[in-house]
């Protein structure tokens, strides 16, 4: 008799993990497959380090297969053409099929360039949403130091991802400082949040404060409220919107460079599927992870449907940041197991949210539990050391994957003393 099986259909910072998470918690009761469109993983918060060359693409890439094979878990990396929830089967791009008893979804978004004209890697503004865009994102910096000139960086309406705009702009100020450049580059910030700091979360501690005083210091003027209804090759037209939904003022933004941080939506495979997704694609999830409709599916990560905290001006999204993702990807593997022993599911993530946020010389930590308010925990800090435990995060975590960790003894431990469950039982 065959064993069950489960695929986990993306390889990126949550799908990785959740692979080896299952494959301890299940080993000799269910076999593993992950179902990705590239053989690497690439370690994405490092991309904005790329997009000015203090990474190389390398040094944040792990090549998947051996280590998937030394864990004992299947990998493809042909990708998914389309999720058949109701057949139980993944299409692939080649048009086979695997079949799954339990399917864990963790695409990671597609990212919306299109909904605005003139946004993205195709059109004139750059990206470190993945890392070939953070790579093409130097190239054109590189460009611009050779002929300074005003630079536009931002999240367009709808994003909801916010720290990686922030961490470019204070990042690209920190680069020209060193290259003795900086006053020949006006700076300004353009988001979709009613405020500096909002982040998709109505702030985090003093996240308001702290992020207005860092860009006061450093002469990077900023627009809130923002919605971009369209870029020009070095221009960027920008509606101010007030409180009423009204556009109370429009700036028309000369710029040299630009990074927009675009709205997510589901990806293809999964766009469109009754009782699986919502209207822009996102995976519908229990308080387990599981889908309402087709209880064998859980979901974790950037696909995961999540309501924004309160109505704003501007369409905001809600971020899914990286310990939030992991919470996820424990209470799936625990819950799976439990489906496996003949019992519900019952572990929930605890949607905690801990967010390192690099500046270069500097940075802003902050601790958010839960991540929407009201909240048990709500602190932020700043300072160098920020840099400096970014950088051992990155180390530490790349390690992990390569190893095919899925949470070391000394991790576990860490989260101890500051306090912080990943989870939570009914």
């Amino acid at each position: 008799m065959s064993l069950p099986q489960i695929i986990v259909l993306g390889a990126g910072l949550g799908g990785t993990i959740a692979a080896y998470e299952l494959r301890e918690t299940v080993k000799g009761r269910a076999e593993v497959t992950v179902i990705n469109d590239s053989e690497d993983y690439w370690f994405v918060p490092s991309n904005p380090w790329v997009a000015v060359r203090w990474r190389t693409a390398d040094a944040i890439k792990v090549h998947l297969p051996p280590i998937m094979k030394k864990k004992g878990i299947g990998f493809t990396a042909i990708g998914a053409k389309r999720v058949h929830p109701k057949e139980n089967r993944v299409e692939l791009n080649d048009g086979t099929s695997l079949s799954y008893d339990y399917l864990v979804i963790a695409t990671g978004p597609d990212l919306a360039f299109d909904e605005i004209e003139g946004l993205g890697p195709d059109g004139y503004t750059q990206s470190v949403c993945k890392t070939d865009h953070a790579v093409a994102a130097a190239d054109a910096f590189e460009e611009l130091t050779k002929d300074p000139r005003p630079i536009v960086v931002g999240a367009a309406q709808g994003a909801s991802c916010y720290g990686p705009a922030y961490e470019f702009a204070l990042i690209l100020d920190t680069e020209l400082r060193r290259r003795k450049i900086r006053d020949k580059v006006p700076m300004t910030f353009v988001t979709a949040e009613p405020y500096i700091g909002h982040l998709g979360l109505d702030g985090v501690g003093d996240t308001k404060g702290l992020l207005e005083s860092e860009m006061r210091d450093r002469h990077i003027k900023w627009i809130t409220n923002a919605r971009i209804p369209k870029v020009e090759d070095g221009m960027m037209h920008v509606e101010e919107v007030a409180d009423d939904g009204s556009v109370k003022a429009t700036h028309d933004l000369p710029f040299g460079f630009s990074m927009i941080l675009p709205a997510f939506r589901g990806v293809e495979a999964v766009r469109g599927i009754e009782g699986l997704v919502n209207p822009r694609g996102f995976i519908l999830a229990d308080k387990n992870q599981r889908n309402p409709a087709f209880k064998n599916v859980y979901s974790l990560g950037v696909c995961v449907a999540i309501p924004p905290v309160g109505p704003t001006p501007v369409p905001v999204g809600v971020p899914k940041t990286g310990f939030m993702i992991e919470s996820m990807v424990t209470a799936i593997a625990k819950n799976i197991g439990s489906e496996l022993d003949g019992l519900e599911p019952t572990a929930e993530a605890t949607w905690n949210a801990v967010c390192l946020a690099d500046f270069g010389d500097g940075g802003v930590a902050f601790v958010a539990e839960p991540q929407i308010p009201p909240r048990n925990r709500n602190w932020s800090s700043s300072g160098k050391w920020v840099h400096l435990a970014k950088i051992g995060f990155e180390k530490y975590f790349l390690r992990k994957v390569r190893k095919g960790e899925s949470e070391p003894f000394y991790e576990k431990l860490m989260l101890h003393v500051l306090g912080i469950r990943k989870l939570r039982f009914d």
